[in-house]
């Protein structure tokens, strides 16, 4: 998962160790083949800066990193054409959907079910569910707010930095925060978790950015698949944590058990069911 986790920690990097990251990223057949000299050479930055990124991938060194490296390339990647690879419309559609499935792949390896089972618990005992997202978060945001709402929680969702922050003031430890951040380094929604967090209570963090600010503030970490940066962010695609999302749901609905299918039941059969137009 090198490269998935370079993509993911791309945003908290230096300047210099970016230059280690995109060289990997775009070149990782040749990086293997490189001395650690001949790799700062091509690169542009240090060999003291491409050891520390080594490190914070998780290795000793830069020998057991290109040792791995060797071995994920060896692996069937399941890569797909990219978008700019393509020259007509259909294959630039047909490389949308399979840009997304590598995104879901990437996403299963990335998740860490530790992490998600402590998230289920903390749900399932609180009180109040409080979702946090600005911007294309928002969204995501008020998706999983309608999720929880609909298995009985009290749950609501906050776009606007300056109510998440009012809201987050007056939390108890009875409560948790679910906050979203494709990239994790958004100044305002790290700073709603972190006022939430010093009330008292728990946070989960739905993030594509490793390492990244988020995480520091978060008590449960689910990470997703970041994928390839398009013009800044704009056009990342976002299925990774709408997934995460819909997994954290599925997997509290599941702990839930029979007892929840009464509730279901009837919000299906007498709410849901007559607002329809019968044939």
């Amino acid at each position: 998962m090198i490269l998935t986790v370079l993509e993911g920690m791309y945003n908290s990097l230096g300047e210099s160790e970016k230059l280690v990251a995109d060289y990997v990223i775009k070149r990782p057949d040749d990086v293997i083949h490189y001395s650690i000299t001949e790799f700062s050479m091509h690169c542009k930055a240090s060999e003291a800066t491409i050891y520390r990124l080594c490190r914070k991938i998780g290795f000793d060194g830069y020998q057991q990193f290109k040792i791995a490296l060797a071995r994920e390339l060896t692996l069937p990647s399941g890569k797909f054409t990219s978008l700019e690879e393509v020259k007509d419309f259909p294959g630039f559609v047909s490389a949308m959907f399979d840009e997304s499935i590598g995104i879901l792949k990437d996403t299963r390896q990335l998740l860490d079910v530790e992490q998600l089972q402590k998230g289920v618990k903390l749900i399932l005992n609180a009180k109040r569910l409080l979702f946090f997202g600005v911007g294309r978060s928002a969204s995501i945001a008020k998706d999983g707010s309608l999720r929880f709402a609909i298995l009985g929680f009290h749950t609501v969702s906050y776009s606007d930095p300056h109510a998440q922050v009012m809201v987050g003031a007056g939390l108890t430890k009875f409560d948790v925060v679910i906050g979203i951040s494709h990239s994790g380094a958004i100044r305002d929604i790290v700073k709603s978790m972190e006022v939430a967090r010093d009330t008292g209570a728990k946070t989960i963090a739905i993030t594509a950015g490793i390492n990244s600010p988020i995480t520091e503030v978060a008590d449960v970490i689910l990470h997703c698949a970041a994928g390839k940066e398009h013009l800044g962010n704009f056009l990342n695609n976002r299925i990774g944590e709408f997934t995460i999302m819909n997994v954290l749901y599925r997997s509290v609905l599941l702990k839930m058990g029979e007892k929840i299918n009464p509730h279901l039941d009837n919000l299906y059969n007498k709410i849901l069911k007559p607002k329809r137009f019968e044939k």
